[in-house]
């Protein structure tokens, strides 16, 4: 019976052997990346290419996030012109900056952002590193916070917020959680539900908040609601996360923009803080930032740099010189600083005038709708309150592209396209 039974185990050992042979060839023939699934297409991207292949010459791109002039062109600031010639003319070397950046843009950054009259930087206490831009700034935040921060790793950020948000915090090892910010019955601010929500969360929550200029809805709370707001965030011992990626370009008035910062700063309320100088000087391709910790001293501040450094290490070494270096040019020479502070100015004017007449303009074709709105947000994006099927409507009847949330990019309205994009939204709404 023994002996019966030996073949029939051999056969099915070598069958055995063969299947993982077979297994292992085809594992080994198989390319490395074979489990990779393709991700979804970026939604602004997606947007840019349908508008290239419309062959529509009135078509209107309100999907790019990025300024651009009455004739609907890129816009380079002269003073950035003036203040690159300069950097140009000194014939700088290009050896690496240090870890934290250009020292003399890093300061004017701190200057910019909290004024000079602020405690924090009178006292030296404020912990500063150039980044890439405003997303860099966000990232090494959250890595900062994910490794120090004492409380709960989880950060609040508004519904909605900047689409990157959730990832730049999760990716730096963060929960996201979200709050109640936008009403879309009034398309105005929840402050109701916003203060609620920091309520109940629990004591020392990490929360995200917009300085102004809020992406995507264009809604900022007023200087009262602000007041109030950082009352409630003082009680529950929150800790905010101001993202202020449109100092001046929202209002056209650098300090106006930068007055929740400073308010928490005045109240006592310890913050980190995120800038950009992508949309206030233009430099989007130049990658300009800062990130920085309020600290309760300078030998704190000490301390918090030291793990700033050894954070960015590992990321990218040392950041880029020349965009940091034309505006250290403009933040720190006193005539150019006047003239760019102008060019803000005009930019922001601008995008105030497109709202006004982009509104003038509904009302007049008789729209029934109360577009209010338009006009009570700031910044660059409005919320129109168009639904998604409306916003493909735009897109394919009326040559009008825009994300399907009904955020629109005010950047893109010209003079010359008001009237027609107007037209469009009353029909889709009539």
């Amino acid at each position: 019976m023994l002996s019966t039974l030996r073949p029939a185990a051999a056969r099915s050992a070598l069958r055995r052997q063969a299947a993982t042979t077979a297994q292992a060839i085809q594992i080994a023939n198989a390319s490395t990346w074979a489990n990779v699934k393709e991700g979804p297409p970026d939604a602004i991207l997606g947007i840019t290419e349908a508008f290239k292949k419309d062959s529509f010459p009135e078509k209107i791109n309100l999907g790019v996030g990025a300024y651009r002039d009455d004739k609907g062109k890129p816009y380079v600031l002269p003073s950035v012109r003036t203040a690159e010639q300069k950097v140009v003319s000194s014939s700088l070397d290009k050896e690496y900056a240090g870890i934290t950046g250009v020292p003399s843009f890093t300061k004017a950054a701190a200057l910019l952002a909290y004024g000079p009259n602020s405690k924090p930087i009178q006292e030296d206490r404020i912990a500063i590193t150039q980044s890439i831009s405003g997303t860099g700034a966000l990232r090494i935040g959250g890595a900062f916070l994910e490794r120090f921060y004492p409380g709960a790793k989880t950060i609040y950020i508004p519904t909605p917020s900047w689409a990157n948000h959730k990832a730049v915090f999760s990716d730096s090892g963060l929960e996201v959680k979200q709050y109640q910010y936008y009403n879309k019955d009034t398309i105005g601010l929840d402050f109701e539900g916003m203060i609620a929500d920091l309520r109940s969360f629990p004591d020392g929550s990490i929360v995200l908040l917009h300085a102004c200029a809020h992406n995507p809805t264009g809604i900022d709370p007023t200087q009262e609601q602000w007041q109030q707001i950082a009352k409630v965030m003082k009680e529950k011992s929150h800790y905010p996360f101001f993202d202020m990626a449109y100092q001046g370009f929202a209002s056209g008035d650098t300090n106006q923009d930068a007055y929740a910062v400073r308010l928490f700063i005045e109240q006592g309320v310890g913050l980190c803080l995120s800038q950009s100088f992508a949309k206030n000087m233009g430099l989007y391709g130049e990658r300009v930032g800062a990130f920085s910790i309020v600290c309760d001293s300078a030998e704190e501040k000490k301390r918090v740099e030291s793990q700033i450094k050894i954070l960015v290490r590992p990321l990218y070494s040392n950041p880029p010189v020349h965009g940091a270096r034309i505006a250290s040019e403009i933040l720190n020479d006193a005539g150019l600083n006047k003239q760019w502070l102008g060019e803000v100015k005009g930019m922001a004017d601008r995008i105030i005038e497109m709202r006004a007449l982009l509104k003038k303009n509904l009302e007049e074709l008789g729209s029934k709708h109360n577009w209010d709105h338009i006009t009570n947000q700031i910044g660059m994006f409005a919320y129109t309150g168009l639904k998604p099927e409306q916003m493909e409507t735009l897109a394919k009847e009326h040559s009008v592209y825009a994300t399907k949330d009904g955020r629109i990019s005010v950047a893109g309205i010209t003079t010359d396209n008001v009237k027609r994009l107007a037209e469009s939204i009353f029909k889709v709404t009539g």
